[in-house]
């Protein structure tokens, strides 16, 4: 099986909506994403369990390296005003083992800290349409 890089990018662009800016994961997003994927209201639906701190360790330096390997992947959702942390978005190939199989078509994906929760962010942000090779569309 060939492997194509789909873009030259090697990091996440930053994109901006109305209420979230998307940038690329950084190490220092560590500690909350280890307490978003400890929360047990985002691990009950995607894990069933909480994270360690190893998976999320391998969770973060994955979402970094899918921008490296493949040109696209996942981005760190912030509260535009203030900085704060709320998640992460994005596209992915994780080769997971589905039953229809994804092929090569990355997966699109999101996860919010519990307080993001009910407020429309996550629609937000997959409707700026963060594409592939990461340039945002206007809704």
């Amino acid at each position: 099986m060939t492997i194509k890089r789909i873009s030259a990018l090697v990091t996440a662009p930053d994109i901006e909506t109305e209420r979230t800016r998307l940038r690329a994961h950084r190490l220092e997003d560590f500690e909350p994403m280890l307490a978003m994927w400890q929360d047990e209201a985002i691990y009950r639906h995607i894990l069933g369990r909480p994270s360690t701190g190893s998976e999320t360790w391998s969770r973060l330096l994955r979402y970094i390296g899918h921008w490296s390997a493949l040109g696209f992947g996942y981005w760190v959702i912030e509260e535009r005003q203030t900085g704060l942390y709320l998640g992460e978005a994005g596209f992915a190939d994780f080769r997971r083992d589905m039953d229809p199989p994804l092929g090569q078509a990355p997966e699109a994906g999101w996860a919010l800290v519990s307080s993001a929760h009910g407020r429309g962010l996550a629609t937000e942000v997959m409707l700026a349409r963060p594409c592939l090779d990461g340039r945002a569309q206007s809704p």
